[in-house]
């Protein structure tokens, strides 16, 4: 009779998982901005954005406001390494003329109450953080504010609503200041709120002190709310994406916009329609303690009516709403007592049972507790599933902390929970860890965490402020850059200039009438081109290219430089034959991306190796020559070397045939140099006055005379002192891609010696040079990229990263490539003013073509380096082109124009 009676109570598996759908698709509109405002489930962001980590140490206060009884307490967190801590408290009554009575007076009883504490305690000279517990919906913009929405749980106060309750327990805490001062003295209360925290979040926060992978906090009792770790690229309603923050969902208002009509009975409607909030928190009707007695009365009150119970004697308990509690239920359902219970409740209350009804009594309680269990665990199993699919996995581990007089006491209720939870969630493994007074300790948990932040905060702003370069500093970068220019230029300082300003011999840019078939070599990293160009002039004006890629293997690279060249030759030698031209005497450019000092187009002596190259008996010999010796070793084939070219000037010259307008070149890749067509009068090294040259500054060394110690890091020193050219290069060092991975791996191994990464743990694989590729830079910082992948990138690093970890990674990263590319641009803006005052003109227009990796690849690299342009040389309308393989089609281009300068010279 009983389960017929109640049939529309209980819920199969199907249901349920529908009501798991209808609470994600809830959830999914409480966080959309659009939505938020019709949303019933509320999703109310908490700013607590980090779960304890176990470093968290000190003492905290905390109190603890939305029970039936006000609390007080002390907490001690030891950072012994054991996760120690201590909890001291002390109970204090909320009568009734306090919470239905107005803001002021409840508030002044708080301190009051506070205050008191502190005296038991000797606290009172002491400066301590505090955390307020404060169980209500409250809507937060930061940590420690909060703005209340609605009193819930029989509290009726006024003028509290749409106030911010911390500021209100502020003013309190500063009348009794006053009140306490000595005349004259000094107050002896110091009390700082740190945070405003709902009494779930503080039970996530103190089952997340003992077992680290607890995110996600449920309160069962008097109320009921649950709370989790949301990524914040999902939260609309706070700026930001990066990390996670605690939601409180407010999930008890589930259904107050119809959602659950369906599945509500007669009985839950007679309930909420003679409560204190009609048409509210309907959800949290259907489960908390504080209504289930109710609904048990009222289902007995109607089966006896209808004579189905205590021979339909309806007694004054059955018409007295309150009359059966939460306390008689879990009583009743205790089976082994048998029914011995039932009955001896039901004579209190003056209902005289049979023995078949007490049997029915205890049944109507078992359904009316299980379906509370059942849709807690619905909603429970839709935030379970979506913390899955935020971390994109198959199966997950985690642990829900859980608190509440319901879920503690009643003697089947966690059971049920767990089983149905299991049931609807199989693909994840979850562990319920029973909150120890999560309210009190969780306040202090956040406080504690949130002052780890902000002392963390403190060392990492401390770790990058020598990253930030203010406007002034760029400035001053521009102007030294604009010195060394010139020194390079200058015969009698050029010897001893660190920005070499080597001339290239290329003294035009394409015209357009370049034609004819050229050779191209390129060599400048670990592999070596060789190409074949076909320029046609004219209406059908085209470059065609062919090329074969050869590995340069490490033992050439640092062997003799007789076998260098002899692998080179070697490798023109293969693609002629595949290519079937080796009959023909083709002119070849030689792109030989080194710094080399020419005597002309076709000569150019090597300075010094670059790029991890350390062939002996190279530098200071003609590279032009080592090639031609070598082919004349091999004896097999003869070439017209017309033109060694670097790669900077290559890509200018690319650019410069689509654009007459380019005249300087930049590359910002693996290495970080610039080129730029100067007024023969400014290059004092060079012969005559007349026309332009392309000069090749090498301005990686600019700084290796220390004119910009003032803004290199001690890991810029690191990293400079652990490289192949310590003290050279300096400028580079700190633009280049083959060096910012290394300036990131610098820092990150300082901040986990501080203890701000990586729990404090510097890995093997961090402790290995080279290992933080900049390609790691370029994925890390794309803003595409959820801190999850972030996470992932960082496992292949074999660095086992929290979510707190990524941020901070993240944000070196930015930090390093954000330096590089303000750096690169100051230099730039020297270039490009000093080609402004050479035209004479008040504004200039030209165009900059760019080659390199870390300028084409890296997310923010190009954005920030033409801002920094932009900003620094007001007068200069710069556009930047991307160069289409500068080394090879360069070459071949500048091979074509020297062909055809060397003919207008002939003729």
């Amino acid at each position: 009779q009983v389960d017929r009676y109640l049939y529309h109570m209980r819920l199969s598996d199907d249901v349920l998982l529908d009501v798991m759908t209808r609470f994600q698709a809830e959830m999914v509109k409480g966080l959309g901005k659009d939505t938020n405002p019709t949303a019933t489930v509320k999703m109310l962001p908490t700013f607590v954005r980090s779960l304890p980590d176990g470093s968290e140490k000190g003492d905290f206060l905390a109190v603890d406001l939305g029970g039936s009884q006000f609390r007080a307490h002390q907490v001690k967190v030891f950072d012994d390494g054991k996760q120690n801590s201590q909890l001291e408290s002390k109970f204090y009554p909320t009568p009734k003329e306090v919470i239905q009575g107005n803001g002021a007076e409840l508030f002044d009883y708080v301190a009051d109450c506070l205050l008191d504490f502190m005296e038991t305690k000797n606290l009172k000279n002491k400066k301590l953080p505090l955390g307020f517990t404060f169980s209500f919906p409250c809507k937060q913009t930061k940590l420690e504010e909060g703005v209340l929405l609605a009193w819930t749980k029989h509290f009726k106060v006024r003028g509290v609503q749409d106030t911010d309750v911390v500021n209100s327990l502020r003013k309190a805490l500063q009348k009794h200041k006053a009140s306490f001062a000595p005349a004259g003295g000094e107050p002896d209360i110091d009390v700082d709120v740190l945070a405003l925290v709902n009494d779930t979040v503080g039970t996530m926060m103190t089952c997340g002190y003992d077992d680290q992978r607890c995110e996600v906090g449920v309160i069962i009792g008097t109320g009921t709310n649950a709370c989790y770790m949301e990524e914040m690229r999902h939260i609309d309603l706070v700026e930001g994406d990066e990390g996670r923050m605690c939601i409180n969902t407010e999930w008890g208002a589930f259904g107050d916009d119809g959602a659950l009509d369906d599945l509500r009975t007669e009985f839950d409607r007679e309930l909420d329609l003679g409560s204190l909030n009609p048409g509210k928190q309907l959800f949290e009707k259907m489960i908390s303690s504080l209504y289930l007695g109710e609904l048990v009365r009222l289902i007995l009150l109607k089966m006896t009516k209808e004579g189905l119970l205590f021979n339909g004697k309806v007694s004054t308990a059955l018409l007295t709403k309150g009359k059966i509690e939460m306390k008689h239920v879990s009583a009743m359902e205790k089976y082994k007592e048998g029914l011995s219970n039932t009955k001896e409740i039901l004579t209190e209350l003056n209902l005289f049972p049979s023995e078949e009804d007490c049997i029915a009594v205890q049944h109507v309680c078992t359904i009316v507790s299980f379906r509370s269990a059942n849709l807690c665990a619905a909603a429970l199993a839709a935030i379970l599933t979506r913390l899955r699919e935020n971390k994109k996995l198959l199966r997950m581990r985690t642990t829900v902390g859980i608190d509440g007089g319901l879920y503690k006491t009643h003697p089947q209720y966690a059971k049920r929970l767990h089983k149905v939870v299991r049931r609807l969630v199989p693909n994840c493994d979850v562990r319920f860890l029973l909150s120890v007074s999560g309210s009190g300790k969780g306040a202090a948990m956040v406080t504690a965490v949130a002052y780890r932040l902000a002392a963390q905060r403190k060392q990492i702003d401390a770790a990058l402020a020598p990253f930030l370069l203010s406007l002034e500093t760029l400035r001053e970068v521009k102007n030294k850059m604009r010195t060394e220019l010139e020194y390079g230029l200058k015969r009698e300082t050029q010897a001893s200039a660190t920005v070499k300003m080597l001339p290239t011999y290329v003294c035009g840019t394409p015209d357009g009438t370049e034609k004819g078939k050229f050779l191209a070599l390129d060599l400048g990293g670990t592999n070596f081109r060789v190409l074949l160009v076909k320029i046609r002039s004219g209406r059908r004006r085209s470059v065609q290219m062919y090329n074969k890629i050869f590995a340069i293997p490490l033992e050439i690279m640092q062997g003799t430089g007789e076998e260098l060249f002899d692998h080179i030759v070697q490798c023109i030698a293969d693609f002629l034959e595949y290519m079937g031209i080796k009959g023909a005497r083709l002119p070849l450019g030689f792109t030989f991306s080194f710094p080399c000092r020419q005597a002309s187009i076709d000569k150019g002596t090597l300075v010094g190796w670059t790029k991890g190259f350390k062939a002996t008996d190279c530098e200071g010999e003609d590279v032009v020559d080592m090639l031609r010796e070598a082919i004349r070793r091999r004896n097999e084939f003869d070439l017209d070397i017309v033109a060694v070219v670097n790669d900077t000037v290559g890509t200018m010259m690319t650019c410069g045939y689509e654009d007459p307008n380019c005249e300087i070149g930049l590359i910002a890749g693996t290495g970080s140099n610039v080129c730029y067509m100067e007024d023969m009068k400014n290059i004092e090294i060079v012969e005559g006055n007349e026309g332009k040259m392309c000069i090749n500054t090498e301005w990686g060394g600019f700084g290796d005379n220390g004119c910009i110690d003032n803004i290199r890091t001690k890991y810029d020193k690191e990293v400079d002192e652990g490289s192949l050219n310590p003290g050279k290069q300096r400028y580079e060092k700190m633009t280049s891609g083959m060096y910012l991975g290394e300036i990131v791996r610098q820092i990150l191994i300082d901040l986990t010696k501080q203890g701000l990464l990586f729990r404090g743990q510097i890995s093997e694989s961090l402790r290995k040079r080279g290992i933080f590729e900049t390609k790691f830079l370029s994925q890390i910082e794309s803003d595409r990229l959820a801190l999850l992948q972030v996470r992932r990138i960082l496992q292949q690093l074999g660095l086992d990263s929290t979510c707190e970890d990524s941020i901070i990674v993240k944000e070196v990263c930015g930090a390093v490539s954000k330096r590089a590319a303000q750096l690169c641009g100051a230099g730039l803006a020297a270039i490009v003013e000093k080609k402004r005052e050479n035209r004479g003109v008040e504004h200039l227009q030209i165009t900059v073509g760019v080659d390199g990796t870390l300028y084409k690849l890296h997310p923010h690299f190009s954005r920030v380096l033409r801002e920094t342009v932009k900003e620094l040389a007001p007068q200069c309308d710069v556009t930047f082109m991307l160069s289409e393989d500068g080394s090879g089609k360069g070459a071949a281009l500048i091979t074509a124009v020297a062909k055809r300068l060397h003919n207008v010279g002939q003729k």
